[in-house]
């Protein structure tokens, strides 16, 4: 049974007011909010157990320690890594597609050599390939997609050469809701030879994601995005490739011991983590991502599809209604615009009436070329969200529709 009222008491913010209206938070692509008991971790950990982890004797870095590292088995259990040694903890998911481009462009690509991306991948899985290609002479080529939104896979298979040495890919469109068959491409990828880095940020709040089943070769997702805190995210990365790749970053805690003569670096997955961690963040990550277990995410998914299918069909009876991303597997991502009202406009006059949506290129510039458009307005929902407020959303469209 899916308690959608005592879900939305876990959540404080829900029962605010915005100019006056009560707030109808529809903006869960960008960040999630956030429910008591992860807030709570974050003030218990600083109020109780607050110090540097690892190499301290003393009680209070013991203590921190063993919450840190069991946030690291709870995010491996999340995703069902084989081990911790492939959890990685960094900022987000932006960090760890630096981090991966930096490391693995170093050691495994020179001039010459290809990554594919796709036409509706985030600007963080575009821009660090673009500069390790001002650097290195890599070559990035484009997976190209249809007018719903599907990446077009013959094409895809065509794009592979001997120089291909990795894929890039998002799960689920933050733009689109696509999902992506990434199974699949994981399996034509591993055919060439050619490991696979997923971008889960839009997947992993949305479904069960497994990413042995997957065959990733890496996963990067961020906290804030499924219910945790800001500046916290993770990379998955197989044993075998993270051991062949170099650091990223180097100080403390990444390392065995430092001469002037030499360094040898720390064993996995601390190799990757230099410097002290965000130990708060991974507590309240734990946190956010046992809150969700225990909702259950399969249910959270039939939820959000529910959603978004009552919302696909509410918002077309709109007159000069036009939906961006139409493909047959869509997660809770609705982009639109309607006649010709300016996406800034609709989502400015939206915000007047409560209702807190997304406006702009959504950092998906190169999709919007090929949409023909500026940008959009975006709708994207979360495991709080319900059919009263998408009627909500629905009425206030058509009020600045009138406007206009």
């Amino acid at each position: 049974m899916y308690n959608i009222k005592q879900i939305r008491e876990d959540f404080p913010i829900l029962s605010r007011e915005v100019y006056g209206k009560p707030l109808v938070y529809l903006d869960n692509g960008a960040t999630t909010q956030k429910p008591r008991c992860v807030v709570e971790a974050i003030i218990n950990e600083y109020y109780s157990v607050n110090a540097n982890v690892h190499r301290g004797v003393h009680f209070l870095s013991q203590q921190a320690t063993e919450l840190h590292e069991a946030s690291r088995e709870t995010v491996r259990r999340f995703i069902n890594a084989r081990s911790t040694n492939e959890i990685i903890f960094t900022r987000g998911t932006t960090e760890s597609i630096n981090l991966l481009a930096s490391s693995f462009a170093e050691s495994q690509m020179q001039a010459g050599d290809e990554v594919i991306v796709s036409t509706m991948e985030h600007h963080s899985d575009i821009v660090p390939w673009q500069l390790q290609a001002s650097k290195r002479g890599i070559v990035i080529k484009v997976i190209p997609m249809n007018d719903k939104g599907e990446l077009l896979q013959d094409a895809y298979k065509q794009l592979f050469s001997e120089k291909t040495k990795l894929v890039c890919v998002m799960h689920v469109s933050n733009v689109l809701g696509t999902v992506n068959p990434v199974k699949e491409m994981i399996v034509e990828a591993h055919a060439h030879g050619v490991p696979v880095l997923v971008d889960g940020a839009q997947s992993v709040p949305h479904m069960k994601v497994d990413v042995q089943d997957l065959d990733a070769d890496f996963f990067a997702f961020s906290g804030h995005k499924v219910y945790g805190p800001t500046g916290v995210g993770v990379l998955y990365g197989k044993e075998e490739w993270l051991d062949k790749l170099p650091p990223y970053q180097g100080g403390g805690e990444m390392i065995q011991s430092v001469s002037f003569e030499k360094t040898t670096f720390n064993e996995l997955p601390f190799k990757f983590e230099a410097g002290t961690p965000d130990y708060i963040g991974t507590t309240a990550l734990a946190k956010a991502l046992d809150y969700v277990t225990a909702i259950g995410m399969d249910q959270i998914a039939a939820h959000e599809h529910e959603l978004t299918q009552y919302a696909m069909q509410r918002l077309k009876q709109i007159e000069g209604m036009r939906i961006f991303g139409e493909a047959e597997h869509k997660s809770s991502v609705i982009s639109f615009l309607v006649g010709n009202i300016h996406h800034l406009d609709m989502g400015t006059l939206l915000d007047r009436l409560g209702i807190a949506v997304r406006t702009g290129h959504h950092c998906a510039q190169p999709l919007m070329q090929r949409l023909g458009i500026e940008g959009t307005v975006r709708a994207s929902f979360g495991l709080y969200n319900t059919k009263e407020e998408i009627d909500i959303l629905a009425a206030g469209i058509e009020r600045v529709s009138r406007m206009f």
